[in-house]
């Protein structure tokens, strides 16, 4: 067992050379498997006729959704003093309301 911390570092770079050699290992084998799978998959688009379009393969990318809506936006229920509106909806209040709240006013004096 290591004794020393001189001794310890040199077995954590031991190992992390081992690591390295490894992890190199299986990317080549991975590439090596990879290979004989797309030659399979090239074989038996050939051989069955497939196009990209049988397997939705338009080369853009993952579709996009055309079914969002967007969110709405509120109605104004609030008019401040410089003509800027607001919904009184989620989130904070704007700065003017905030003020105007402070200096003593209400939001019914705001309404439209």
């Amino acid at each position: 067992m290591a004794s020393t911390l001189a001794d310890l570092n040199s077995q954590i770079q031991k190992h992390d050379e081992q690591i390295a050699q490894l992890r190199k290992q299986a990317e080549e084998l991975r590439n090596h498997e990879r290979a004989g799978v797309v030659d399979e998959l090239r074989k038996k688009i050939a051989e069955y006729g497939i196009s990209a379009a049988d397997l939705k393969l338009t080369g853009r990318g993952p579709a996009k959704r055309t079914n969002v809506v967007p969110a709405a936006k509120g109605v104004a229920k609030y008019r401040g003093p410089a003509g800027e509106t607001w919904s009184g909806g989620r989130g904070r209040k704007p700065r003017w309301v905030t003020e105007a709240l402070a200096a003593g006013k209400s939001l019914s004096d705001f309404e439209i």
